[in-house]
């Protein structure tokens, strides 16, 4: 087992899926834009006694992902699952912000994850095997969030796209579309959504979904 990347290791759904994977005993790569981040999230998965480490990496920066990327491809070699989980969320309707702030919440909720798997996708098909999931969300376009709207809408589209590539070469490509706001002890706990993510990487060739609408726990 090479273990699991998420990009995007903050408190939440990110934390959540780290320590899912490294209960199984995966070893675990965070990365996240600060370093106070990557801290709590390696003291989080202390208990597990699994392999951890982690990279520093803003996620609209190309370059700087695809090195905190390949660092921790160093330490653990190809993951056998990346996570994908950055995304900006902010209240903003049509109008409230101008293009370069657009296009930075474009770049962090769908262009990140395009750079992510450009990078690593290829390298699992050659080792023959891979999940790679998706965090999504809004169903519904809701005006006070725009842009989170559309990247919603991005992601769903990308996952689309890259399991039509990579599906027949091997690798499983999944969003899970969070149908509400996360939070603890609530129907849309992290912990529970984290089930999802581990479920989705040991679905057998034949059984694979390609979305997961998560409605809450009821």
């Amino acid at each position: 087992m090479s273990g699991a990347i998420i990009i995007g290791a903050g408190p939440g759904i990110g934390l959540s899926v780290a320590r899912r994977f490294a209960r199984e005993g995966l070893p675990v790569g965070v990365i996240a834009r600060s370093a106070s981040t990557v801290d709590a999230a390696l003291s989080a998965l202390a208990d597990a006694n699994v392999e951890t480490h982690k990279a520093l990496a803003d996620a609209a920066d190309e370059w700087g992902l695809r090195t905190a990327l390949d660092e921790l491809v160093a330490q653990l070699g190809v993951p056998d699952a990346l996570i994908y989980n950055a995304a900006i969320i902010q209240a903003d309707r049509i109008g409230e912000l101008d293009v370069a702030q657009h296009m930075h919440a474009w770049a962090v909720n769908v262009v990140g994850a395009i750079t992510a798997a450009s990078h690593l996708l290829p390298r699992m098909v050659e080792a023959g095997h891979g999940t790679y999931v998706i965090t999504g969300g809004m169903p519904t376009a809701i005006p006070d969030v725009t842009s989170l709207s559309l990247g919603k809408a991005g992601v769903r589209g990308l996952t689309e796209l890259l399991a039509t590539q990579f599906t027949p070469a091997g690798v499983h490509v999944a969003t899970v579309t969070v149908h509400g706001a996360v939070a603890p002890g609530t129907a849309f706990d992290p912990d529970d959504i984290a089930d999802h993510y581990w479920r989705l990487h040991n679905q057998p060739i034949g059984s694979w979904e390609h979305e997961v609408a998560y409605r809450g726990r009821h």
